[in-house]
């Protein structure tokens, strides 16, 4: 990256953040990181910890990805996007559906049209564990969303330009996802409550996220579908680690949420290679170097009707695991 100027978009979210913290320190000589997201306050905001005085390379831009314009704008002379915009919150994309569709597939649409224009090298976006064999429109959409960036290597012509995918799950710590809840939620009636016992999610750290983006930035042939190696956790853990004295009310499922997720599912499987660290899923096509990928990562083929899941996973967090995280990740005061 040095010397290369780079754009995320939804730039002032955890992840944003934690990207934007591990690129000025690892490439100081970086010509430009732009941060484009449409919340003016949280742009005031994250300019106060990245002040522009002190990192002349930052550059704050308001904006939406549902712009086509402002995007292309962006986009000038930019080297790579790093695509996190979103709307992710499932129970909200249920009860308003069209302006979910605008923003993650609309959105998308835009981003990839705006990156072909300009002279932008690679694009990698955010994906979801909500993704694989959705039940929910935000999974939809991103569905949608990983669909349209395989496919527009397909039609990048000479252009030097590769598009990839990382998919993860929960982020631990990031704003909206359910410790920082459960968190706020003890403090004001030490009530956490639980949709259903057998719940279980994976989960990433943000820098376990911000790991990722950089793999795919340094390593994607264009078209693959990054899947990190992850543990799970049991929701009725997180609320044991998080307050074991605490009400546990059951309140039921809520409207698209699954009691597991995927990351991989049986029908991924022909197309899922191990790479080591990371899965990937690569694409359909038969043009696809695939005996190069092979050779060159030392790719080697999952199963027929391997499953990556929460529930079969093999790595698990503990109540302790989770205290340790949580104190290092979330909340340094955090006491039981």
């Amino acid at each position: 990256m040095e010397e290369k100027a780079v754009l995320i978009t939804g730039g002032t979210g955890s992840l944003g953040k934690a990207l934007t913290k591990h690129i000025l320190s690892h490439y100081p000589n970086i010509n430009r990181l732009v941060i484009f997201s449409r919340d003016e306050q949280k742009q005031f905001e994250m300019e106060q910890e990245f002040p522009v005085k002190k990192y002349p390379q930052m550059r704050y831009f308001i904006g939406d990805v549902r712009d086509y314009e402002r995007l292309e704008r962006a986009f000038s002379g930019i080297d790579y996007v790093i695509h996190a915009a979103a709307m992710k919150h499932v129970h909200i994309a249920e009860y308003n559906p069209d302006e979910c569709v605008k923003t993650n597939v609309g959105g998308a649409e835009n981003v990839i049209k705006a990156a072909l224009k300009t002279n932008v090298t690679h694009v990698v976006a955010l994906s979801t564990d909500k993704a694989c064999a959705p039940i929910n429109l935000y999974g939809a959409t991103k569905l949608t969303s990983d669909k349209l960036f395989v496919a527009a290597n397909n039609i990048k012509g000479k252009r030097n330009i590769k598009f990839s995918v990382v998919r993860y799950g929960n982020v631990m710590g990031s704003n909206g996802s359910v410790i920082p809840f459960f968190l706020k939620r003890k403090k004001i009636d030490n009530t956490l409550p639980i949709t259903v016992k057998e719940m279980t999610r994976f989960n990433i750290s943000l820098q376990g996220g911000v790991d990722m983006v950089m793999h795919a930035l340094h390593t994607a042939w264009g078209g693959e579908i990054f899947v990190p190696k992850i543990p799970s956790y049991r929701i009725t853990d997180v609320v044991e680690a998080i307050g074991p004295n605490c009400e546990k009310p059951i309140i039921g499922i809520r409207p698209g949420e699954k009691i597991h997720e995927e990351m991989i599912s049986s029908s991924d499987s022909f197309f899922t290679y191990d790479l080591g660290k990371y899965y990937a899923i690569i694409p359909q096509s038969t043009n696809w170097p695939l005996s190069d990928f092979v050779s060159n990562f030392n790719a080697k083929k999952v199963s027929e009707g391997f499953s990556y899941n929460s529930l079969d996973n093999e790595e698990w967090e503990t109540i302790e695991s989770l205290r340790e995280k949580i104190k290092a990740f979330v909340d340094p005061n955090f006491e039981i």
